[in-house]
């Protein structure tokens, strides 16, 4: 029967190599035949009605049209909007969306990345937060240059840790506008959630918020800058029933840094009796649309998520360079309802 027959049968019946009638009906990245080869070939593979294997044709060209996607949690709802434009992006490109979480685990990621080289990706999207420690992401960048080695295509959100094309966010410029415009309206005794020590993108958005107080004259004490083990509902929770706990008579306004650990930290007040805004004004950070169903009137800091992800994916399909393109993208500062103002108390 037709759907039987091999590429062994087709090159015997053109009287070539498996090679050579592989390279002739799939195409290689490395060699080619000549035309009349190629003609023979084909004119074999239409006598015996041969259908080729699409993936086998996609391994003989050094990858398929599959673009992996690495995040740290598919559930939340900041890696679900880059997703989101991540798909977008990757269909009009005709590419197929393969995509992965690694719970937060860096080992995860190696692995990951060594899947998809072994399918053969075409590109592979790294979405998650970078350690900002170079030592942390050695493993993570030797499995991305083994599979930039084989032809595929490598992009980065979040900054340049990686020496690939990336997305940059400015996570301490944003914070710092945000808290300007916080101080602007009347507060000036902060408190700050923050996520693990050592998560480059969570650290710069602490940072610059404080550094933008103290050169307001509005220093934050140490002891108001609380570290939370995840950057998630349940970490902004835990870190804000810390701060309850310890009393917040000194405090007007408690900046989260991301909008998911916001809601765990609203949570927390509702669950001990604090108002907001009437007790204390909150703030978070990246602007997700899917929580204003939740947080209508959260201040945030309102990012491009997904342009961020179709930005990503148009650096990880671009043509291979010498150096990293780096592509910088900004948020604007959201005023809303949780940070009223001292005034309009």
């Amino acid at each position: 029967m037709p759907g039987q027959v091999t590429l062994s049968d087709v090159a015997r019946e053109a009287g070539v190599s498996l090679a050579t009638a592989s390279r002739a009906l799939n195409g290689s990245a490395n060699r080619t035949v000549g035309e009349d080869l190629r003609k023979r070939v084909h004119a074999a593979a239409t006598r015996l009605r041969y259908s080729p294997d699409g993936i086998a044709q996609a391994m003989a060209r050094g990858r398929t049209t599959s673009l992996g996607l690495v995040v740290p949690d598919i559930a939340d709802p900041y890696y679900a909007a880059i997703t989101a434009g991540v798909a977008e992006a990757a269909d009009l490109a005709g590419l197929t969306l393969t995509l992965a979480s690694t719970g937060g685990d860096a080992a995860r990621e190696v692995e990951i990345v060594r899947q998809l080289e072994r399918q053969r990706a075409r590109a592979v999207v790294l979405a998650g937060g970078r350690a900002g420690d170079a030592a942390q992401d050695e493993p993570v960048r030797a499995a991305l240059e083994s599979f930039r080695g084989i032809g595929g295509a490598v992009s980065a959100v979040g900054g340049d840790a990686l020496g690939v094309n990336s997305v940059v966010l400015a996570n301490r410029e944003g914070a710092a506008d945000l808290a300007r415009a916080l101080h602007e309206r009347g507060y000036r005794r902060f408190a700050v959630l923050g996520g693990p020590e050592g998560h480059a993108a969570t650290d710069d958005r602490r940072d610059g918020f404080l550094a933008a107080l103290a050169g307001l004259g509005a220093p934050v004490p140490a002891s108001r800058v609380l570290s939370a083990a995840a950057t998630t509902r349940d970490g902004g929770h835990e870190a804000m029933s810390r701060l309850l706990a310890a009393g917040v008579d000194d405090v007007d306004a408690v900046f989260a840094v991301t909008d998911v650990m916001a809601a765990g930290a609203l949570a927390a007040a509702h669950a001990a009796g604090v108002r907001v805004p009437d007790d204390l004004a909150l703030a978070g950070f990246d602007g997700v649309e899917v929580l204003q169903d939740v947080l209508a009137g959260l201040t945030t800091v309102r990012l491009p998520l997904a342009q961020i992800g179709q930005e990503a994916t148009r650096l990880a399909l671009r043509p291979a360079a010498a150096e990293a393109e780096l592509v910088p993208l900004a948020g604007d500062v959201v005023l809303r309802g949780s940070t009223p103002g001292i005034a309009a108390r």
